[in-house]
């Protein structure tokens, strides 16, 4: 917060603070105390800026109010107060569905309500538009506090407040202009991710990541273009293929729905903006916008149970014949049945087998190799169930029982623990009509903020068509394919996106011909059973994957590796194929 205040020019600072998995922790948070359910980092971060903030005349709009907005509002009051500072706070509310309105449930679909969210559900929240943002920065809000928004939200409705655009949902200049701000706040949202950080072609760019890259800001514009660009002297770059990157992340098709607009990614346009302003520049413009879809996005987050996890190590040789005697010595725990040397079912006072046991061998070990941690394999074991005993001494009793019974060389990388709750993220949607969104303004009064009068089923976007591959490639080579291609994957709920894409137009001929959803599925196992959908964008000279279900439950519940799918896209960067070598 204090390198954006001292860094440059700013008119509004935005602090994007939510993930799913954030939603969970603070539902946690305020079951153990009504009173806090915000980010608490956000107001600690303040009170060192606050005199800046208040100096440079620069408007905060944070999400960090999380499921309480209005007790982080009363937090920045008091403290501000202490300061002796003047300021304005105002906050959004009507976000938080659980015990305000009735909803569908998770899965379901508008118009299929039925009573309440569960009794699990730890938290449930609509994702709001900008609307409720520009109504209290109208009426002269310093800071905004909102719950669960849009990450783009924070981004357009400051830029709503700002140029007076309508959020009516009217088709018109308007609504590619505030499209427009959605794709810039879509790009601001990571911070770092999209100046250099996490960025797949780091290396052959010369991004020195030694120094943290610095935060992105948009210069946004009547008509919705934005430049994206940094503060000077900070570390990092910005240029065509770091936004590239971000604007791929966690996205699918063509149409990116939002409650004030969707907005047409298809329709992007990324320009390196190479003037008298410097380095770090790229322009953003041709965003077209469509009206928002009649139903609100919901994020239900609920207490699915407890899991417990087991890693083995087996070093050296016979490292499969090691990982099956080590099954079979679990598999009585696990399945309630026989004796073994673990722990059954059969004895009085047992707890059955877990609802869910996993094994994943992670052949890490290398023949002859020079230190033991390069000799050893990782044998992982996750268990759920939603009884912590199934999950918890159980299994970690069973496991110790091994020490002196089991493969030579046996150990864990830690000792076996109790069984640790864990959440799961699911989807619903109810119509905007049914939040009850409201802008609670500086001086006290709430204003009811109704949903855009125009609305507009989403529905996909016909696929372009594949552009034709050029005369016959000459010679190929069999090389990783990151060796032409970048890519960005992530997680939305138990889907994982993966963004791919190419510079120039001759490896993007060659790209949206060869990387197809089959070949996709070849070269990542993990999905070759999954529904995968592919969608391609021209302008970007990208392909963007959907693997649904990769992910399980989503990240609360830990079902793989890499529980948010963030290294999705370099393991596919990594796998080889043939590749003319005139694009290489």
């Amino acid at each position: 917060m204090r390198e954006m205040l001292e860094g440059g020019e700013l008119d509004v600072l935005t602090g994007d603070y939510l993930a799913e998995l954030t939603m969970l922790i603070l539902g946690r948070d305020r079951m153990r105390d009504p009173a806090l359910g915000y980010a608490r980092t956000f107001p600690r971060q303040l009170e060192e800026c606050l005199g800046l903030v208040v100096d440079r005349g620069v408007r905060i709009v944070t999400n960090a109010g999380g499921l309480n907005p209005a007790g982080l509002a009363d937090a920045v009051r008091e403290l501000a107060d202490r300061l002796g500072l003047p300021l304005r706070v105002a906050q959004v509310t009507g976000d938080d569905l659980l015990g305000e309105s009735e909803g569908c449930p998770a899965g379901s679909k508008p118009g299929e309500s039925e009573a309440g969210w569960g009794t699990d559900a730890v938290c449930v929240h609509a994702y709001l538009g900008g609307a409720g943002i520009a109504e209290c920065l109208r009426a002269g809000a310093d800071v905004v506090v909102t719950g669960r928004v849009t990450d783009a939200a924070l981004v357009s409705g400051a830029a709503a407040a700002h140029f007076g655009w309508p959020l009516d949902g009217v088709p018109g200049p308007g609504l590619d202009a505030l499209a427009g701000a959605v794709v810039a706040g879509h790009v601001l949202e990571c911070g770092t991710q999209a100046t250099g950080g996490n960025y797949a072609f780091f290396q052959r760019d010369g991004i020195d990541l030694r120094h943290p890259p610095g935060f992105p800001l948009a210069e946004l514009h009547a008509d919705g273009s934005a430049v994206i660009t940094k503060h000077p002297g900070t570390g990092g770059a910005v240029t065509v293929d770091t936004v590239t990157a971000q604007l791929l992340y966690e996205t699918d098709g063509a149409r990116y729905a939002g409650p004030d607009v969707t907005a047409r990614l298809d329709s992007v346009r990324l320009t390196a903006d190479v003037g008298a302003d410097g380095p770090d520049r790229v322009w953003i413009d041709g965003v077209r916008g469509e009206p928002p879809p009649p139903a609100l996005k919901v994020g239900v987050s609920r207490l699915g149970g407890f899991r417990n996890e087991v890693c083995f190590v087996l070093t050296g040789l016979d490292i499969e014949a090691k990982a099956a005697l080590v099954r079979d010595q679990m598999a009585p725990c696990l399945t309630g049945t026989g004796t073994g040397t673990g722990t059954g079912t059969g004895s009085p006072g047992r707890p059955g087998p877990p609802a869910e046991a996993r094994w994943t061998l992670a052949r890490t070990d290398r023949p002859d190799a020079g230190t033991q941690e390069e000799a050893s394999a990782l044998l992982r074991l996750v268990v759920w169930d939603p009884d912590e005993a199934k999950v918890g001494r159980a299994v970690s009793t069973a496991a110790t029982q091994l020490a002196l019974g089991s493969v030579p060389g046996f150990h864990v990388t830690a000792p076996p623990g109790r069984g640790a709750p864990y959440g799961v993220c699911e989807t619903a949607y109810v119509p905007a009509a049914e939040v009850p969104h409201t802008a609670v303004l500086p001086d006290g009064r709430r204003l009811a903020v109704p949903p855009p009068g125009r609305s507009q089923q989403l529905a996909p976007v016909a696929e372009p068509p594949v552009p034709a591959p050029p005369a016959p490639y000459g010679p190929t080579r069999r090389v990783p394919l990151g060796t032409l291609a970048a890519a960005r994957s992530g997680d939305k709920g138990g889907d994982a996106n993966l963004g791919v894409w190419v510079r120039g137009d001759a490896a993007w001929r060659w790209l949206a011909a060869e990387l197809t959803v089959r070949r996709l599925r070849e070269l990542l196992p993990e999905a070759a059973e999954l529904p995968v959908t592919r969608h391609l964008l021209p302008n970007l000279r990208a392909v963007n994957f959907v693997l649904e279900g990769l992910l399980g439950s989503g990240v609360a519940a830990q079902a793989r590796f890499d529980p948010q799918g963030k290294a999705l896209g370099e393991w596919l960067r990594s796998r080889e194929l043939e590749i003319p070598e005139e694009l290489l």
